[in-house]
């Protein structure tokens, strides 16, 4: 019987056991990659990554059972976000360098992932945490000064605390298919004997042709589905040979879950999990509770720190916002803010579109791809046509989602 872990022992990625005093030992990759630094050559192919499942896989606390693994994802923005914020208050022009380079490093980052396909907790952490920080710099800068009410601050607390019970919400089940017992056997033994044909797409009634299947779009993998040649014409229905299931119309597979979902919306990385049928309506939700009370925290903060102007006006001219450096904090998180709201207000623009039209994100970027759309409001929205039945039916279809169980619905047959 082996003996317990102390705090500071862990087993590592190779079942090795391993003590946090020795993190820097046995890294024959770093030590390589830091020698061909030194003398100026490049690395060898994969180098990076083994340098960085090392670093990641070493990266622990101290804990009562042994020491606990940090996801590295989750250190950037608790350390990043506060500095960067605490600069841009130094200057005008530190401020626009900074303000104006970290969309376009979240951009990077969120595109880098995705093409690895990888599922990450640093959007995630970075919307809580700058949330958090928000608040923090709110109550720690801005209320001081007494020009904020008690019941403003109550408001401000209570719509916070509303978007993170809805956002709770959206992390739960979006509707995953459930997976059957015999998807333990290779995928080719799972295969049904029926004849199977059909598209990759998941949207039904559209017929594709054989080389189109074979691409990846939008969360799908190469021959994902196929539509069972013995169902009644009419009912469309989808074979995934990933998790070895017929699903049903708007359902689709998730590339970075792993997962068929349920009238699949999209992945969405700012809460780590899929948007479908059983969660979009607590997506919508936190989406309108975080407008809501960041535009209610940006005027707060404005009417406080730009007396005697507008808040659009004072967002663009304030005189006095560098006299001091709370002054100068409290604007420069007013951007900051502005700038996460003006990316989310778009998110949740095109999603009401959406609703009201009657089409998934999923949905519009097939159709997009495959020419079968009409393109409605300069573009805003893609309209496939095939389960649009008007704004009020759209709307009463979208609020009765995850109402009852499952089951199969008149949006099956086309």
């Amino acid at each position: 019987m082996e003996e317990p872990l102390c705090c500071c022992e862990y087993v590592d990625r190779r079942g090795e056991r391993n003590h946090l005093a020795a993190c820097c030992c046995d890294c024959e990759d770093l030590d390589e990659g830091c020698e061909r630094w030194l003398t100026c050559k490049s690395l060898p192919p994969g180098a990076l990554e083994r340098i960085a499942e090392t670093v990641a896989d070493r990266l622990r606390v101290p804990w009562f059972a042994g020491a606990v693994k940090i996801n590295v994802s989750l250190v950037p923005p608790l350390v990043l976000l506060p500095v960067f914020l605490h600069v841009a208050a130094l200057h005008f022009l530190l401020g626009l360098v900074i303000l104006t380079s970290l969309p376009v490093v979240v951009l990077w980052y969120y595109y880098l992932t995705h093409r690895r396909k990888e599922r990450t907790l640093f959007f995630l952490s970075l919307g809580l945490f700058s949330l958090g920080y928000m608040y923090y710099v709110f109550l720690q800068e801005v209320v001081p000064r007494g020009h904020v009410g008690y019941s403003q601050v109550v408001a401000l607390t209570c719509g916070l605390i509303l978007m993170l019970a809805a956002l709770s919400r959206a992390k739960k089940d979006p509707g995953y298919l459930p997976i059957p017992a015999s998807n333990e056997k290779s995928s080719h033994q799972g295969l049904p004997n029926k004849s199977v044909r059909g598209s990759s797409n998941g949207l039904h009634g559209v017929a594709m042709s054989g080389a189109a299947s074979g691409r990846a779009v939008n969360g799908e993998a190469k021959g994902y589905s196929r539509m069972s040649a013995e169902e009644p014409e009419g009912v469309k229905k989808d074979w995934c040979a990933k998790c070895q299931l017929v699903r049903p119309a708007r359902a689709g597979h998730c590339r970075l879950c792993g997962r068929c979902v349920r009238r699949l919306d999209h992945h969405c990385v700012w809460i780590n999990s899929c948007v479908g049928e059983q969660n979009h309506q607590a997506f919508i939700l936190a989406l309108s509770f975080f407008m809501l009370t960041s535009v209610y925290g940006i005027t707060l903060t404005l009417h406080t720190v730009c007396r005697g102007r507008t808040p659009f006006v004072a967002l663009f001219y304030c005189p006095g916002a560098y006299s001091d450096y709370s002054s100068a904090l409290s604007f420069t998180c007013v951007w900051y803010c502005a700038i996460v709201t003006a990316g989310m207000g778009y998110i949740l623009l095109i999603q009401l579109l959406n609703i009201s039209y009657n089409v998934t994100e999923r949905e519009a970027r097939l159709a997009l791809r495959d020419n079968t759309g009409r393109r409605l409001l300069g573009g805003l929205v893609i309209d496939t046509g095939q389960y649009n039945r008007g704004f009020l039916c759209n709307w009463g279809h979208f609020l009765s989602l995850g109402s009852s169980p499952p089951q199969r619905s008149a949006e099956d047959i086309v």
